[in-house]
C-alpha cells in the first residue's frame, strides 16, 4: 500500500485533484472530507496545527498506520489518497507519522484562495458534512471537538463579520492574529504560513517523493497536468482514463476570488503577504 499526501492550502483545488486521483481503480480515500481529527489524535490539544515532528511519536505512527491499512483493505486500494489541508502547516510531522509516503504539493495564488477562504469562515451549517466527518472523530476526543464545534457555532450569532470562531488550518497564535487582523487578512496569513511551511519542508525531500502542481497550470491543462502526476506515482492509466477523469475540469474559477474582492483590498492583501506572492509569481 502506497499513502499518497495531497498537501495545499485551503481552495487551492486539494478537493479536485483527490477526487480525480481515486476516480482510477485502486486509488481510493475516506469517505469524509478532511482526517484532520485523526491526524491530531495524541495531540488534541496542542494549541495549533503547526505540530512539530517529534510530535509523531511511535503511538501516533502506529495509529496512522492502521487508519492507512482500514482503507487500504475495506476499499482493496494499492494506493490510499489523503486530503486535509493543514498538513501544509507540518509536513515533517506528517512524514514521519507516515513514513514511505509520497506528495502532491499543488498551489495557488493566496489572493484568489483569499476571496474563496472568506466565504467558507462564514458558511452555515452543512449537516451532511458533519456528520460524515463526526465517524472519524476518535471517541476520546469526541468531547473535546464536540464542546469546540459548538463554541464555534454559537460565535457565528454575536460575530461583527458573521464568521465562525475558527475554520481552516489552525496557525501558530492564532488567537493574536485574529484580534489584530480582518478576515481577509487571516485567510491570506493561513495561504501564507501554509504554503511557506509546506515549500520549507518540501525543499529538504528528494524529488521522487514530492511533485508540484500549479493550480492555474492544471484547471488549463488538466490531461497534460494530470498525466505528469500518474507518470510521477508510476501508475498505469491508460490515456483515454486520464482524459474521462478530468472532463469536467474548468479554469472557470482563476480569479474569481481576487475579483470578489475591492482593489484596496487586494492592495493591501498583498502588501501583508507580497513576498510569498512574489515566491510562486503571482504578483505582478
Amino acid at each position: 500500500m502506497q499513502p499518497l499526501i495531497i498537501v495545499g492550502a485551503p481552495r487551492s483545488g486539494t478537493n479536485m485533484l483527490r477526487d480525480i486521483l481515486t476516480s482510477f481503480e485502486g486509488l481510493s480515500t475516506w469517505p469524509c472530507d478532511e482526517i484532520n481529527y485523526l491526524w491530531r489524535h495524541g495531540n488534541v490539544r496542542y494549541p495549533s496545527d503547526e505540530l512539530p515532528a517529534e510530535r509523531a511519536t511511535p503511538a501516533v505512527q502506529a495509529y496512522m498506520q492502521k487508519q492507512f491499512d482500514w482503507v487500504a483493505n475495506r476499499y482493496k486500494a494499492h494506493t490510499v489518497i489523503e486530503k486535509t489541508c493543514a498538513n501544509s502547516l507540518r509536513v515533517p510531522f506528517v512524514d514521519r507519522a507516515v513514513p514511505g509516503a509520497k506528495y502532491v504539493y499543488i498551489y495557488r495564488d493566496g489572493i484568489d484562495t483569499t476571496g474563496s477562504a472568506k466565504l467558507r469562515w462564514q458558511a452555515k451549517l452543512d449537516v451532511p458534512y458533519v456528520l460524515e466527518k463526526v465517524r472519524f472523530v476518535p471517541l476520546t476526543d469526541l468531547p473535546y471537538y464536540g464542546s469546540r464545534y459548538l463554541w464555534s457555532r454559537f460565535y457565528r450569532f454575536f460575530s461583527r463579520e458573521k464568521r465562525l470562531a475558527f475554520w481552516g488550518p489552525t496557525l501558530d497564535g492564532m488567537p493574536e492574529l485574529l484580534e489584530r487582523h480582518t478576515l481577509n487578512e487571516i485567510c491570506a496569513l493561513q495561504w501564507q504560513r501554509c504554503v511557506e511551511n509546506a515549500e520549507n519542508a518540501f525543499a529538504d525531500m528528494p524529488d521522487e517523493k514530492v511533485i508540484r502542481v500549479r493550480y492555474e497550470d492544471f484547471v488549463r491543462e488538466p490531461q497534460t497536468e494530470l498525466a505528469r502526476v500518474v507518470e510521477f506515482l508510476k501508475l498505469d492509466v491508460p490515456t483515454n482514463a486520464i482524459h474521462e477523469a478530468v472532463s469536467n475540469v474548468s479554469s472557470k474559477s482563476v480569479g474569481k476570488g481576487r475579483a470578489s474582492l475591492e482593489e484596496a483590498e487586494v492592495t493591501r492583501l498583498e502588501a501583508l503577504v507580497g513576498e510569498t506572492l512574489d515566491r510562486y509569481g503571482y504578483r505582478d
